[in-house]
Protein backbone atom coordinates (compact mmCIF):
# COMPACT_ATOMS: atom_id res chain seq x y z
CA UNK A 1 0.00 0.00 0.00
CA UNK A 2 2.73 2.29 0.74
CA UNK A 3 6.63 2.53 0.09
CA UNK A 4 8.64 4.49 2.65
CA UNK A 5 11.16 6.81 1.51
CA UNK A 6 14.04 5.99 3.87
CA UNK A 7 15.91 8.89 3.36
CA UNK A 8 12.93 10.62 4.90
CA UNK A 9 12.94 8.36 7.84
CA UNK A 10 16.73 8.74 8.22
CA UNK A 11 16.33 12.50 8.57
CA UNK A 12 13.81 12.16 10.69
CA UNK A 13 15.85 10.17 13.03
CA UNK A 14 19.09 13.00 12.74
CA UNK A 15 16.40 15.46 13.39
CA UNK A 16 15.33 13.81 16.77
CA UNK A 17 18.44 12.69 18.32
CA UNK A 18 17.16 13.31 21.55
CA UNK A 19 14.76 10.95 21.82
CA UNK A 20 16.12 7.53 22.45
CA UNK A 21 17.16 4.93 20.00
CA UNK A 22 15.15 2.03 21.53
CA UNK A 23 12.16 4.16 21.46
CA UNK A 24 12.43 5.50 18.04
CA UNK A 25 12.93 1.96 16.39
CA UNK A 26 10.00 0.70 18.70
CA UNK A 27 7.77 3.51 16.80
CA UNK A 28 9.62 2.84 13.47
CA UNK A 29 8.40 -0.95 13.70
CA UNK A 30 4.71 -0.03 14.50
CA UNK A 31 3.92 2.08 11.44
CA UNK A 32 5.95 -0.40 9.25
CA UNK A 33 2.79 -1.88 8.44
CA UNK A 34 -0.24 -2.29 5.91
CA UNK A 35 -2.74 -2.30 8.78
CA UNK A 36 -1.71 0.15 11.12
CA UNK A 37 -1.24 2.62 8.76
CA UNK A 38 -5.03 2.68 7.88
CA UNK A 39 -5.77 2.74 11.04
CA UNK A 40 -3.55 6.24 10.97
CA UNK A 41 -5.13 7.00 7.74
CA UNK A 42 -8.26 6.52 9.25
CA UNK A 43 -8.05 8.24 12.65
CA UNK A 44 -7.05 11.70 10.96
CA UNK A 45 -10.06 12.77 10.73
CA UNK A 46 -11.23 11.65 14.15
CA UNK A 47 -11.14 9.90 16.69
CA UNK A 48 -13.22 6.33 16.70
CA UNK A 49 -14.30 3.27 19.09
CA UNK A 50 -12.27 -0.08 18.40
CA UNK A 51 -15.72 -1.26 17.00
CA UNK A 52 -15.61 1.90 14.80
CA UNK A 53 -12.21 0.89 13.53
CA UNK A 54 -13.48 -2.44 13.08
CA UNK A 55 -16.38 -1.44 10.69
CA UNK A 56 -13.74 0.74 8.59
CA UNK A 57 -11.01 -2.16 8.23
CA UNK A 58 -13.54 -5.00 7.82
CA UNK A 59 -10.91 -6.59 10.42
CA UNK A 60 -12.07 -9.16 13.47
CA UNK A 61 -12.34 -6.90 16.75
CA UNK A 62 -8.85 -9.30 18.45
CA UNK A 63 -6.97 -8.44 15.61
CA UNK A 64 -7.72 -4.54 15.63
CA UNK A 65 -7.52 -4.44 18.78
CA UNK A 66 -3.55 -5.60 18.77
CA UNK A 67 -2.50 -3.34 16.15
CA UNK A 68 -4.14 -0.29 18.25
CA UNK A 69 -2.50 -1.63 21.47
CA UNK A 70 0.82 -1.76 19.27
CA UNK A 71 0.50 1.66 18.27
CA UNK A 72 -0.66 2.82 21.41
CA UNK A 73 2.62 1.99 23.06
CA UNK A 74 4.66 3.11 20.89
CA UNK A 75 2.85 6.97 22.02
CA UNK A 76 1.15 7.26 18.53
CA UNK A 77 -2.22 6.91 19.63
CA UNK A 78 -4.00 8.57 22.54
CA UNK A 79 -6.29 6.30 24.70
CA UNK A 80 -9.53 7.27 26.61
CA UNK A 81 -12.29 5.39 27.98
CA UNK A 82 -15.96 6.45 27.98
CA UNK A 83 -18.42 4.26 29.42
CA UNK A 84 -18.18 0.78 27.91
CA UNK A 85 -16.14 2.28 24.76
CA UNK A 86 -12.64 3.42 23.98
CA UNK A 87 -11.86 5.83 21.89
CA UNK A 88 -8.74 6.05 19.84
CA UNK A 89 -7.30 9.14 18.37
CA UNK A 90 -3.54 10.34 16.96
CA UNK A 91 -1.06 11.96 18.90
CA UNK A 92 -0.99 15.46 17.43
CA UNK A 93 2.65 15.99 18.91
CA UNK A 94 4.61 12.77 17.18
CA UNK A 95 6.74 13.94 14.82
CA UNK A 96 6.77 10.70 13.51
CA UNK A 97 3.37 10.86 12.41
CA UNK A 98 3.89 14.26 10.93
CA UNK A 99 7.05 13.04 8.85
CA UNK A 100 4.66 9.62 7.57
CA UNK A 101 1.55 10.90 6.96
CA UNK A 102 2.48 12.66 3.63
CA UNK A 103 3.70 9.32 2.10
CA UNK A 104 0.89 7.31 2.85
CA UNK A 105 -0.72 6.64 -0.46
CA UNK A 106 -4.73 7.12 -0.21
CA UNK A 107 -5.38 6.80 -3.65
CA UNK A 108 -5.21 3.31 -3.06
CA UNK A 109 -7.95 0.96 -3.68
CA UNK A 110 -7.96 -0.34 -0.10
CA UNK A 111 -7.52 2.87 1.10
CA UNK A 112 -10.51 4.24 -0.73
CA UNK A 113 -12.71 1.26 0.44
CA UNK A 114 -11.42 2.52 3.99
CA UNK A 115 -12.68 6.01 3.62
CA UNK A 116 -16.48 4.99 1.94
CA UNK A 117 -16.69 3.03 5.56
CA UNK A 118 -15.22 5.50 7.27
CA UNK A 119 -17.81 8.28 5.67
CA UNK A 120 -20.87 5.61 6.79
CA UNK A 121 -19.44 5.41 10.04
CA UNK A 122 -19.68 9.45 10.46
CA UNK A 123 -23.04 9.32 9.37
CA UNK A 124 -24.14 7.04 11.90
CA UNK A 125 -23.29 9.22 14.21
CA UNK A 126 -24.80 12.67 12.87
CA UNK A 127 -28.06 10.31 12.83
CA UNK A 128 -27.44 9.35 15.95
CA UNK A 129 -26.69 12.95 17.36
CA UNK A 130 -29.24 14.83 15.25
CA UNK A 131 -32.04 11.86 17.14
CA UNK A 132 -31.09 13.00 20.56
CA UNK A 133 -30.69 16.86 19.45
CA UNK A 134 -34.18 16.60 18.16
CA UNK A 135 -35.39 15.54 21.41
CA UNK A 136 -33.64 18.08 23.17
CA UNK A 137 -34.46 21.17 20.90
CA UNK A 138 -37.38 22.20 22.75
CA UNK A 139 -35.83 22.55 25.71
CA UNK A 140 -32.37 23.59 24.39
CA UNK A 141 -34.00 26.67 22.60
CA UNK A 142 -36.01 28.04 25.96
CA UNK A 143 -32.24 27.57 27.74
CA UNK A 144 -30.92 30.16 24.89
CA UNK A 145 -33.77 32.28 24.99
CA UNK A 146 -32.36 33.71 28.66
CA UNK A 147 -28.85 33.98 27.28
CA UNK A 148 -27.31 37.54 26.19
CA UNK A 149 -26.59 37.34 22.54
CA UNK A 150 -24.54 34.19 21.97
CA UNK A 151 -22.66 36.51 19.69
CA UNK A 152 -21.71 39.10 21.56
CA UNK A 153 -20.30 37.04 24.09
CA UNK A 154 -18.44 35.06 22.16
CA UNK A 155 -16.95 37.37 20.65
CA UNK A 156 -15.80 38.77 23.81
CA UNK A 157 -13.95 35.48 24.66
CA UNK A 158 -12.01 35.44 21.65
CA UNK A 159 -11.26 39.20 22.46
CA UNK A 160 -10.27 38.28 26.11
CA UNK A 161 -7.85 35.96 25.01
CA UNK A 162 -4.44 38.31 23.39
CA UNK A 163 -2.36 35.49 22.02
CA UNK A 164 -3.41 34.97 18.51
CA UNK A 165 -2.96 31.39 18.20
CA UNK A 166 -2.40 29.28 21.37
CA UNK A 167 -1.10 25.46 21.02
CA UNK A 168 -3.97 23.90 23.69
CA UNK A 169 -7.68 24.41 24.53
CA UNK A 170 -9.28 22.65 27.00
CA UNK A 171 -13.36 23.59 27.44
CA UNK A 172 -14.50 22.09 30.71
CA UNK A 173 -18.13 21.06 30.23
CA UNK A 174 -18.09 21.03 26.45
CA UNK A 175 -21.81 19.75 25.79
CA UNK A 176 -22.74 20.21 22.15
CA UNK A 177 -18.69 21.44 21.16
CA UNK A 178 -19.57 25.04 20.36
CA UNK A 179 -16.91 26.69 22.08
CA UNK A 180 -14.58 24.27 20.54
CA UNK A 181 -16.04 25.43 17.08
CA UNK A 182 -15.65 29.34 17.95
CA UNK A 183 -11.97 28.82 19.09
CA UNK A 184 -10.86 26.00 16.15
CA UNK A 185 -8.71 28.72 14.36
CA UNK A 186 -6.79 29.85 17.37
CA UNK A 187 -5.41 26.38 18.62
CA UNK A 188 -3.27 24.19 17.66
CA UNK A 189 -5.44 21.38 19.58
CA UNK A 190 -8.79 21.97 21.42
CA UNK A 191 -9.76 19.47 23.71
CA UNK A 192 -13.40 19.46 25.28
CA UNK A 193 -14.51 17.53 28.50
CA UNK A 194 -17.99 15.95 29.24
CA UNK A 195 -19.69 13.74 31.87
CA UNK A 196 -22.78 13.44 29.05
CA UNK A 197 -22.32 10.63 26.57
CA UNK A 198 -25.51 11.64 24.60
CA UNK A 199 -23.86 15.76 24.40
CA UNK A 200 -20.58 14.03 23.23
CA UNK A 201 -22.01 12.36 20.68
CA UNK A 202 -23.58 15.68 19.40
CA UNK A 203 -20.13 17.69 19.85
CA UNK A 204 -18.27 14.18 18.22
CA UNK A 205 -20.97 15.16 15.12
CA UNK A 206 -20.48 18.58 15.22
CA UNK A 207 -16.55 18.46 14.88
CA UNK A 208 -17.07 15.88 11.93
CA UNK A 209 -19.28 18.05 10.24
CA UNK A 210 -16.50 21.04 10.40
CA UNK A 211 -13.67 18.68 9.95
CA UNK A 212 -12.71 19.84 13.02
CA UNK A 213 -9.65 17.17 13.30
CA UNK A 214 -7.42 18.73 15.77
CA UNK A 215 -10.55 19.20 18.57
CA UNK A 216 -11.19 15.81 20.24
CA UNK A 217 -14.06 15.79 23.20
CA UNK A 218 -13.94 12.55 26.03
CA UNK A 219 -16.14 12.09 28.86
CA UNK A 220 -14.76 12.48 32.62
CA UNK A 221 -15.50 13.62 35.60
CA UNK A 222 -15.28 17.35 35.83
CA UNK A 223 -13.80 17.31 39.30
CA UNK A 224 -11.13 14.72 38.24
CA UNK A 225 -10.33 15.54 34.81
CA UNK A 226 -7.34 12.74 33.30
CA UNK A 227 -5.09 16.09 32.23
CA UNK A 228 -1.95 16.48 33.12
CA UNK A 229 -1.77 20.07 35.52
CA UNK A 230 -0.31 23.30 33.88
CA UNK A 231 -0.74 22.11 30.30
CA UNK A 232 -3.22 24.63 29.09
CA UNK A 233 -2.68 27.59 27.54
CA UNK A 234 -6.68 28.09 27.58
CA UNK A 235 -8.70 26.76 30.01
CA UNK A 236 -12.67 27.71 29.50
CA UNK A 237 -15.85 27.24 31.81
CA UNK A 238 -18.66 28.19 29.24
CA UNK A 239 -21.98 28.03 31.30
CA UNK A 240 -21.04 25.27 33.70
CA UNK A 241 -20.39 26.37 37.10
CA UNK A 242 -24.16 27.01 37.94
CA UNK A 243 -25.15 23.61 37.41
CA UNK A 244 -22.56 21.85 40.00
CA UNK A 245 -23.03 21.68 43.70
CA UNK A 246 -19.51 22.72 44.11
CA UNK A 247 -18.54 25.64 41.70
CA UNK A 248 -15.25 26.52 43.39
CA UNK A 249 -13.70 23.06 43.40
CA UNK A 250 -14.64 23.03 39.70
CA UNK A 251 -12.80 26.40 39.66
CA UNK A 252 -9.48 24.88 41.58
CA UNK A 253 -9.17 21.99 38.80
CA UNK A 254 -9.53 24.48 36.24
CA UNK A 255 -6.74 26.31 38.01
CA UNK A 256 -4.31 23.67 37.95
CA UNK A 257 -4.85 22.96 34.50
CA UNK A 258 -4.05 25.55 33.23
CA UNK A 259 -0.24 26.80 32.33
CA UNK A 260 1.62 29.30 33.80
CA UNK A 261 0.50 32.57 31.79
CA UNK A 262 -2.35 30.92 30.31
CA UNK A 263 -5.63 32.29 30.20
CA UNK A 264 -8.92 31.03 31.96
CA UNK A 265 -12.78 31.75 30.77
CA UNK A 266 -15.55 31.23 32.50
CA UNK A 267 -19.10 32.56 31.27
CA UNK A 268 -22.04 32.11 33.41
CA UNK A 269 -24.97 33.84 34.39
CA UNK A 270 -24.84 36.97 36.89
CA UNK A 271 -26.47 36.65 40.20
CA UNK A 272 -30.69 36.46 39.57
CA UNK A 273 -34.17 35.17 41.40
CA UNK A 274 -35.22 33.01 38.70
CA UNK A 275 -35.96 30.38 40.71
CA UNK A 276 -37.98 27.94 38.28
CA UNK A 277 -34.27 26.90 36.82
CA UNK A 278 -33.65 24.90 39.64
CA UNK A 279 -36.86 22.36 39.15
CA UNK A 280 -37.03 23.28 35.46
CA UNK A 281 -33.35 22.83 34.51
CA UNK A 282 -31.62 21.30 37.12
CA UNK A 283 -29.39 24.75 38.51
CA UNK A 284 -27.78 24.18 41.67
CA UNK A 285 -26.82 27.85 41.49
CA UNK A 286 -29.16 30.82 40.72
CA UNK A 287 -26.33 32.57 39.19
CA UNK A 288 -23.04 34.22 40.92
CA UNK A 289 -21.94 37.39 42.02
CA UNK A 290 -18.69 39.26 40.62
CA UNK A 291 -17.07 39.12 44.53
CA UNK A 292 -17.57 35.45 44.79
CA UNK A 293 -15.99 34.71 41.81
CA UNK A 294 -13.04 36.94 42.13
CA UNK A 295 -12.54 35.17 45.66
CA UNK A 296 -12.52 31.29 43.87
CA UNK A 297 -10.02 32.85 41.93
CA UNK A 298 -7.71 34.99 44.09
CA UNK A 299 -7.70 31.62 45.97
CA UNK A 300 -6.37 29.09 43.98
CA UNK A 301 -3.79 31.66 42.73
CA UNK A 302 -5.27 33.50 39.55
CA UNK A 303 -5.64 37.17 39.04
CA UNK A 304 -8.94 38.76 37.74
CA UNK A 305 -8.90 42.26 37.38
CA UNK A 306 -12.03 44.56 37.46
CA UNK A 307 -11.63 45.42 34.53
CA UNK A 308 -11.82 41.43 33.14
CA UNK A 309 -15.43 41.10 34.65
CA UNK A 310 -17.21 41.97 31.67
CA UNK A 311 -21.49 42.20 31.88
CA UNK A 312 -24.10 41.14 29.12
CA UNK A 313 -27.49 42.27 29.74
CA UNK A 314 -30.29 40.60 27.83
CA UNK A 315 -32.26 42.91 24.90
CA UNK A 316 -35.04 44.93 26.62
CA UNK A 317 -37.41 42.85 24.39
CA UNK A 318 -35.95 39.80 25.90
CA UNK A 319 -39.02 39.61 28.89
CA UNK A 320 -38.92 39.23 32.20
CA UNK A 321 -37.15 35.30 32.06
CA UNK A 322 -34.39 36.91 30.53
CA UNK A 323 -30.87 36.63 32.06
CA UNK A 324 -28.00 38.74 31.92
CA UNK A 325 -24.21 36.85 31.36
CA UNK A 326 -20.87 37.66 32.60
CA UNK A 327 -17.28 36.87 31.60
CA UNK A 328 -14.57 36.86 33.87
CA UNK A 329 -11.36 36.34 32.82
CA UNK A 330 -8.41 35.44 35.25
CA UNK A 331 -4.86 34.79 34.42
CA UNK A 332 -2.34 32.51 35.87
CA UNK A 333 0.92 33.79 36.43
CA UNK A 334 3.95 33.23 35.38
CA UNK A 335 5.92 32.19 38.41
CA UNK A 336 2.57 30.27 40.30
CA UNK A 337 2.91 28.28 42.95
CA UNK A 338 -0.37 26.47 43.93
CA UNK A 339 -1.83 28.34 47.14
CA UNK A 340 -3.48 26.95 50.13
CA UNK A 341 -7.16 27.02 49.71
CA UNK A 342 -9.39 29.11 52.27
CA UNK A 343 -12.66 29.74 49.96
CA UNK A 344 -14.64 33.01 51.48
CA UNK A 345 -17.78 33.50 49.39
CA UNK A 346 -21.06 35.61 50.19
CA UNK A 347 -23.33 32.84 50.27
Amino acid sequence: MTTFIYHDIFMFMSLNAEESNENLLEQLKAVAESTRLRIIAALESCELTVTEICGVLDQTQPRVSRHLRLLTDAQLLRRHAEGTSAYYGLRHDSDLLRAVAPLIDRSSPLLQRDLARLDAVRAVRADRAAEYFAQVAEEWDQLREVHSPTSEVEAAMLAAVTTPFVDSILDIGTGTGRILEVFADRTARGLGVDSSRQMLNVARARLDDDRLNHCSVRQSDIYNLDVPDSTQAVVILHHVLHFLSDPASALEVAAQKLAPGGTLLVVDFAAHELERLRTDHAHSHLGFPDKDVATWCRSVGLNLARNAIQHFPPAPESGDNALAVTLWTATKPLNSQKPSRELETSR
